[in-house]
């Protein structure tokens, strides 16, 4: 399993509309402090995801990913809140993607959020009963919230992904760099969209609207039954694509011939094919064909104008990059309190690591020699995506017994 598709959904009810809850009133009160009309703000990146330091309630300090797909902030584990005594207007059922499990999740109002040199308060903010979505396990890092459209409808917003900076910019003093350029957004219900035209592997070409997902980690996510030539590629992978609060969301892995962005056009660009049910229903509705996420966002410097329905762009040196997809078959969690024992979570059959003797819940301790515990999620998933026919030593613990396991990376799609 790709790590890059790891999240493929990631959030994969929240971010993409398919968990449904009641509206409540918000109010939006994000400002930059000491009247400034801009700030820089430095986040680190995880699997083409922004995570940014947030304060709540101004005594404690978590980390949120960043995400264009959320109407109100998120707050993954309750046992934060109930630290700080914040108190619950209600408690709420969200419904998961698969249309059946119940997972309950509270509503707080008046809450501050705040973040270097901007502070938001009198925030809404939903809070799940139990850390459903386990985040930091396939992040490798601890992330405790997603926080989105508040910043969103209140700033225009720059992501310099190379540079690793978050620019908030107070919408009227705001202006476009000449040359600069620019793609028509369209904001409807909270959440951007833009319109690009996908050529299919048999040279079918379609007219898609597609959410911009920066709470996503995949490059591109399809709903087949959006528009009526819309199919599989013909060579495809049938794996896990992300874990969402319903649990597990299955589907395919296949590449598309090409993508325009702007004016740019990426030729083989994967994406992920969601299996039908409650989640594609959902994406449905919005009238969309599916989503852009961070593994194709990742290549430009990005300027989210709400304000006059305009996103800026400019490629970066990420934008060469080839689409790969993990050529090892494993899927890989972080556990532990530092974040830095490495599990195998998913086996792909017949990948490269599922014709081995290699088990979930097999702990990976060393690859090539080098010991996994001096080494981020990040790093690992790197060895599984460099180029086909590499050679890969995997050392092994299962239940205390030391093993070791060569496979032979293989380019399936």
């Amino acid at each position: 399993m790709v790590k890059k598709y790891v999240f493929g959904l990631l959030l994969a009810l929240i971010s993409q509309g398919a968990v449904t809850f009641c509206a409540w009133s918000q109010t939006i009160g994000f400002d930059i402090m000491n009247g400034k009309d801009r700030i820089s703000i430095p986040f680190e990146s995880y699997n083409n995801l922004i995570v940014i330091p947030v304060v709540l309630n101004h005594r404690m300090p978590l980390r949120f990913v960043l995400d264009t797909g959320v109407r109100t902030s998120i707050l993954t584990d309750r046992t934060f809140s109930d630290i700080l005594n914040i108190s619950y207007n209600r408690k709420i059922p969200l419904v998961g993607a698969d249309g059946d499990r119940q997972i309950v999740a509270y509503v707080a109002n008046g809450i501050s959020l705040k973040l270097p040199g901007v502070v938001g308060q009198g925030q809404a903010l939903l809070v799940l009963e139990e850390d459903y979505l386990q985040l930091k396990n396939y992040l490798g890092t601890e992330v405790h919230g997603i926080l989105g459209y508040e910043l969103f409808s209140r700033f225009i917003v720059e992501i310099n992904y190379e540079n690793k900076m978050l620019i908030l910019h107070e919408p009227f003093s705001y202006k476009p760099k000449k040359r600069r350029n620019v793609i028509p957004l369209e904001v409807k219900d909270t959440k951007p969209y833009i319109y690009s035209t996908l050529k299919l592997q048999d040279g079918t070409s379609i007219a898609a609207k597609l959410m911009l997902d920066t709470g996503a980690s995949h490059s591109l996510l399809l709903d087949m039954d959006s528009h009526k030539s819309l199919k599989l590629p013909e060579k495809v992978v049938r794996t896990n694509l992300g874990r969402g609060l319903g649990g597990d969301i299955d589907g395919h892995i296949g590449r598309i011939g090409s993508m325009e962005f702007g004016k740019f056009e990426f030729e083989g660009v994967i994406a992920s094919w969601p299996d039908r049910g409650s989640f594609t229903d959902i994406l449905r509705k919005t009238g969309r064909q599916g989503t852009i996420g961070g593994g194709l966002m990742t290549r430009f410097t990005l300027v989210i104008d709400y304000f006059n329905g305009n996103l800026y762009y400019r490629r970066n040196h990420n934008f060469q990059n080839s689409f790969e997809y993990n050529m090892s078959g494993i899927t890989v969690k972080a556990l532990g309190p530092k974040l830095n024992v490495y599990v195998i979570s998913k086996i792909s059959k017949d990948s490269p690591a599922g014709k081995v003797d290699m088990l979930i819940g097999d702990k990976i301790t060393a690859i090539n020699g080098h010991t996994t515990k001096d080494m981020t999620l990040g790093q690992i998933n790197s060895y599984f995506r460099t180029k086909p026919n590499r050679k890969v030593r995997i050392d092994l613990l299962r239940d205390n017994e030391k093993l070791s396991r060569k496979i032979r990376l293989e380019r399936v799609i």
